[in-house]
């Protein structure tokens, strides 16, 4: 496939900076939940059941001010919001080692609410920064260094845990966030297109552009990380059970470079595809992997079709996202579609995991694949709602235009 698509897209200017600066932010807040379950685990002595504990406030944390986040930078601009969040992030990361059991429980719940809105950021401003005709191959790159930065981050959480011990790990990542933080500050990309600031901008009620079509939507994005984290621990499960856990590394390395690919030919289409029908096939391929049997060799080569669907299916539902909503909103609703990952991830794991105990792996691909088409099944008669556009908005409500 040509690279000149790519090259025309990193000729504009910032958004190699905004990538890049992306991937490196994005490293120290993929760490972070390896990073509390080995500290709870190895450092505190204490079991996997209080690691999840920690993990689930922290997500929960994360999951209510993803979107609390969008809207504040929405209203009140990136620094300021950036500004609360790094500090928070450092203050807890530099003396989460010390805290006892419970202070650490309610301390990652309170740093999950004020978790560094990276992910949506970076969204927000590709969206900003990259032309309409543009915009998923920027997404899709976008997908792919997520990719990179999952595949980093959690391994280097590994080697400082078991090499330096959880304390300097933590204050490492306390430095990263600081860092990543201080960066996008320095940087502050633009959260709006020069089109965008032009025009009046009018404040569009959320009951106006929150329509059932974007909620199915983010149903389908929840749809998307409940297979993904399923075929995870069903992967792992398989691999624990042949006796060839050392492999697992590799294996997921594996499949992350099939969503790479993946992402990369999708990014250089002429045309997208509904984000509805990339996660149900998704979910139809993911279905029968089990079938491979216990070599994980061949479960890994099971799993290329649906592997190849994975960035493409996330960027798609960015892309959706920031087509069906007014630029003044675009935070919030980046912010609730991060919000939807992480909710589909939650669900999934102990789903997933109870499955595996009862009836196998097999069985985990099985049913994670049919629950991923069911929920797009449910989303389909919404999704053909009226996307609202900044354009719109201030015409037909001007009595709420703003010079702000």
């Amino acid at each position: 496939m040509a690279l000149e698509p790519y090259r025309r897209l990193l000729r504009l200017p910032g958004v190699p900076v905004l990538l890049l600066v992306g991937l490196l932010a994005r490293v120290p807040s993929t760490a972070t939940g390896m990073a509390l379950t080995l500290h709870v685990v190895e450092s505190m002595k204490l079991g996997f059941g209080q690691a999840g504990l920690v993990t689930m406030a922290s997500t929960v944390g994360m999951a209510v001010g993803s979107p609390l986040s969008g809207r504040l930078v929405d209203k009140h601009g990136l620094r300021p919001v950036l500004a609360v969040t790094t500090g928070a992030q450092a203050a807890f990361w530099a003396c989460a080692w010390a805290l006892p059991f419970p202070a650490l429980v309610a301390a990652a719940a309170l740093a999950g609410l004020l978790a560094l809105p990276v992910f949506s950021v970076i969204r927000q401003c590709l969206a900003a920064m990259v032309p309409l005709e543009q915009r998923r191959m920027g997404f899709s790159l976008d997908s792919m260094i997520v990719e990179l930065s999952y595949m980093t981050g959690p391994a280097l959480a590994v080697a400082g845990v078991t090499t330096l011990g959880s304390g300097p790990t933590m204050a490492i990542i306390a430095g990263g966030m600081t860092a990543a933080g201080l960066g996008l500050i320095a940087l502050n990309p633009p959260t709006r297109s020069a089109e965008e600031l032009a025009r009046p901008e009018a404040r569009v009620p959320r009951r106006r552009w929150l329509t059932p079509g974007l909620v199915a939507l983010l149903g389908t994005a929840a749809a998307a990380t409940f297979v993904l984290t399923a075929s995870e621990l069903a992967l792992v499960g398989t691999m624990k059970n042949a006796g060839e856990t050392a492999w697992v590394g590799l294996a997921v390395a594996l499949w992350c470079v099939y969503s790479l690919v993946g992402g990369f030919v999708y990014g250089g289409l002429s045309r997208g595809f509904s984000p509805l029908v990339l996660i149900a096939l998704m979910g139809l391929l993911t279905a029968p992997v089990g079938l491979a049997g216990a070599d994980w060799r061949w479960l890994v080569l099971a799993l290329l079709p649906a592997g190849l669907l994975c960035a493409p299916s996330l960027s798609s539902t960015v892309e959706a996202v920031s087509g069906r909503v007014p630029a003044g909103a675009r935070g919030e609703a980046m912010g609730l579609h991060g919000t939807a990952l992480l909710v589909g991830g939650a669900v999934s794991a102990p789903v997933a995991g109870a499955i595996i105990d009862a009836h196998g792996p097999a069985w985990a691909f099985a049913v994670a694949g049919m629950v991923c088409v069911a929920m797009v099944a449910v989303a389909v008669p919404f999704w053909r709602g009226r996307a609202v556009s900044a354009a719109s908005a201030v015409a037909e409500e001007p009595a709420a235009v703003s010079t702000r």
